[in-house]
C-alpha cells in the first residue's frame, strides 16, 4: 500500500535513499550528485524562506519512499493571487513505475494545492514517452503552447 506525506525536514534521510536508489537503477538519467553537498542542500531549504511556498510530496511503500514530487505555488501581482503552482518535477523509482504511485502523488498534490486556494497546476511536460503518455492521462487536464526555458 502507497501512502503520502509531506517531505519535512525529518524525512531528508529517506528522501536521500530515494535519490541514492533513483540513480542506481538509471544511471544515465539522472546526472546531478545526491551524496552530502545535495543533503546540506535539502537541510539549508528548510531554513531559507525562498522556499516558504515549496510543496513537496513523498510516497512510501513498506516504509521507503519510492516517489517524489515538488511544486512551488507561484505568487503573481498580475491577477494579485497565488491561484497558479508549478510541477517542477515527478519522478518513481523504475520497479514501482505503472503501478499507480505518480497518480497518487499527483492526486495528493493537487488536493494540497486546492486546500491553498490553487487553482491552476501547470507543468512542463517531458518528451520521453513514459513522461508523454503519463500527462496525456491527466484526468482535467489539457495541453497547452510549448515551455521556454531561459538562462538568467
Amino acid at each position: 500500500m502507497i501512502f503520502v506525506e509531506r517531505f519535512t525536514r525529518d524525512r531528508i534521510d529517506d528522501v536521500m535513499g530515494f535519490e541514492q536508489e533513483l540513480r542506481r537503477q538509471e544511471p544515465d538519467t539522472f546526472f546531478m550528485d545526491a551524496g552530502e553537498g545535495y543533503r546540506a542542500l535539502l537541510e539549508d531549504s528548510f531554513r531559507d524562506g525562498r522556499f516558504g511556498n515549496a510543496v513537496s510530496l513523498l510516497a512510501y511503500r513498506d516504509g521507503r519512499v519510492v516517489g517524489r514530487i515538488d511544486a512551488v505555488v507561484l505568487a503573481a501581482r498580475s491577477d494579485a493571487s497565488c491561484g497558479c503552482a508549478y510541477l517542477d518535477w515527478i519522478c518513481v523509482l523504475k520497479e514501482e513505475r505503472h503501478r499507480q504511485v505518480a497518480q497518487r502523488l499527483l492526486k495528493e498534490l493537487r488536493r494540497e494545492l486546492k486546500q491553498q486556494g490553487v487553482e491552476t497546476l501547470i507543468a512542463i511536460m517531458a518528451h520521453n514517452p513514459e513522461s508523454v503518455r503519463f500527462y496525456r492521462a491527466v484526468e482535467d487536464a489539457s495541453i497547452h503552447d510549448e515551455a521556454v526555458w531561459m538562462d538568467l
